[in-house]
């Protein structure tokens, strides 16, 4: 009954750890992984089985976010600082409260704080298919 026990443990433990660093590589695209700060299903009429996230991604200063995809409809606010983006085959500077709009599936090359002293922080919200992954590594 022990070994059984500890085998079962061993495997999940060995699951949870492999689960972690799927996750983490999927969505870890700046030094401070973004954190979900709201997540609700969405069932009504007009929208079936659909998910809306919304995330707090942290830049620190200088940095720039490696590239990615958001393979659902995105929108983004600057809560503080300003940053560069280059999404949409363009470059673009946000400042704090201004709002952007990511296409799906399109490569974002990167967001850049453009502070060398000062957090970036912004708020983003995806909504898309239950279960589908808001972010993902670009091609």
């Amino acid at each position: 009954m022990k070994k059984v026990t500890l085998i079962t443990l061993l495997l999940c433990a060995v699951f949870i750890t492999v689960h972690a660093q799927q996750i983490s590589k999927a969505i870890n695209v700046t030094k401070t992984q973004p954190k979900v700060i709201f997540k609700q299903l969405i069932n009504t009429e007009d929208l079936k089985n659909q998910e809306v996230t919304v995330v707090v991604v942290t830049i620190a200063p200088g940095e720039v976010s490696s590239p990615h995809i958001h393979p659902i409809p995105t929108v983004g606010y600057v809560l503080e600082g300003e940053v560069e983006m280059n999404f949409n085959g363009k470059t673009h500077r946000f400042k704090k409260g201004e709002a952007f709009y990511e296409v799906p599936n399109e490569t974002h090359k990167g967001t850049k704080n453009l502070s060398a002293t000062k957090d970036a922080k912004l708020l983003v919200y995806f909504i898309g298919t239950k279960g589908k992954p808001f972010i993902a590594p670009a091609r």
